[in-house]
């Protein structure tokens, strides 16, 4: 997938740097062109000279070198992608706020090709506010940030913050290529988020879902040149990436806008943790406590992926999810024949690190045709490569 792309590969100041020199030689080994870029930081951790042998071309670490100019527009408009490896807290803030002081900020402010980034800092600077909102502002400008692992780190500590392990990160590269463009011309629509339902102005019935599952496998459709519509329920999660995003709040919201879009989608995936019930009767006014006991009479929302299943024409491919805490197996593939489904993505929340309020999800897909895909523990972002690329085979087939 790699042969013959060529790769501008940046190294900043980070003791994650020697894990790109492993990148780098299996990018070589791909049969990858890569050029590399060196920060003066990174020359203290890293000697330019592994870079120059495994890569075959002169490491570039400077604007000018002796009397020649390294042209960055040049560099900019050569590479088909460029990547960041390891991203430092530094480079990042600089990034952000657009600062041109060396040669990689140079190249990154002329490049014409898709950039990403694998973050690499200790715990207490990954999770501050500031470099939360200089990632924030990247990912607006459409520059792939990429999340770390948890793992012991250079202060000694035990957190988050250790860049991607070169084989991950050499199959999200895969990924990327194999993806570009291939959903291009179709029509993508997702759910996501919880519902809210009201019982007075002030108080609702919700659960714990932030949307991120969801969330991730639209802007990997987007990724792959579909046009993506997503409602989505309360999130404080910001989609990226050109989606067109639909807010809603009740079941009975989520229903309306779900059934008006999926006439003219392709692929329907419903990923929304959608209350089953609501309040029969939403106060007007806020209930104001009192030493009786509050009984509220709930009624059935309407069932969104019963409906769809019922609705979905030859040629739609319908997936579902289902949460579940028992007989885990029996319960999804009875969804998937109730509800009519192309597919069931199964999680537990009796694995850890999977579910609601997680970065990570552990899934099993199950076909209509009796496939059945498990899948490891992995970042929602990974977990939404993985389903994609199932439900996509599908319809290739």
């Amino acid at each position: 997938m790699l042969k013959g792309k060529k790769i501008l590969l940046g190294i900043t100041g980070s003791i994650a740097a020697y894990k790109s020199v492993s990148f780098l030689r299996l990018l070589i080994k791909e049969g990858a062109e890569v050029k590399v870029i060196m920060t003066a930081h990174a020359s203290d951790f890293v000697n330019p000279l592994t870079f120059s042998t495994l890569s075959k071309n002169p490491v570039l670490t400077d604007l000018s070198e002796g009397n020649v100019w390294a042209n960055h527009v040049e560099l900019g408009r050569w590479a088909d992608v460029m990547i960041i490896a390891p991203a430092s807290c530094n480079t990042i803030a600089k990034m952000a706020n657009g600062l041109c002081d060396n040669l990689l900020m140079a190249v990154y402010l002329s490049a014409v090709c898709p950039v990403i980034l694998f973050p690499a800092m200790d715990e207490d600077m990954w999770l501050h506010a500031a470099t939360k909102a200089n990632m924030a502002t990247l990912k607006k400008q459409e520059v792939q940030v990429i999340s770390v692992n948890k793992g012991e780190l250079a202060s000694g500590l035990f957190g988050e913050g250790r860049m991607q392990e070169p084989e991950d990160m050499l199959r999200y590269l895969d990924h990327f290529f194999a993806g570009k463009n291939s959903l291009k011309g179709k029509k993508a629509l997702i759910t996501a988020g919880p519902t809210y339902e009201a019982i007075d102005p002030v108080r609702f019935i919700g659960n714990h879902s932030s949307g991120k599952m969801g969330i991730s496998i639209a802007e990997e459709f987007a990724k792959r040149g579909a046009e993506v519509t997503l409602i989505l329920g309360p999130s404080a999660i910001i989609p990226q990436g050109g989606i067109n995003v639909v807010n809603v709040v009740s079941a009975g919201e989520m229903y309306e806008e779900a059934m008006k879009e999926m006439e003219l989608a392709d692929y329907i995936i419903m990923a929304a943790a959608v209350a089953d019930y609501t309040p029969a009767e939403k106060a007007i006014e806020k209930i104001k406590k009192t030493n009786s006991p509050l009984t509220l009479d709930l009624v059935q929302t309407k069932d969104i992926l019963l409906e769809a299943g019922k609705r979905k024409s030859n040629g739609q491919i319908l997936v579902g999810f289902a949460l579940e805490t028992e007989n885990e197996k029996h319960y999804a593939l009875d969804k998937l024949r109730r509800k009519n489904a192309d597919f069931i993505v199964l999680n537990s929340l009796n694995d850890e690190g999977a579910g609601f309020a997680h970065k990570t999800n552990k899934i099993t897909i199950f076909g209509k045709e009796g496939e059945v895909n498990e899948f490891d523990l992995k970042l929602k972002e990974d977990v939404a490569v993985d389903i994609i690329n199932t439900i996509t085979k599908l319809k290739n087939d």
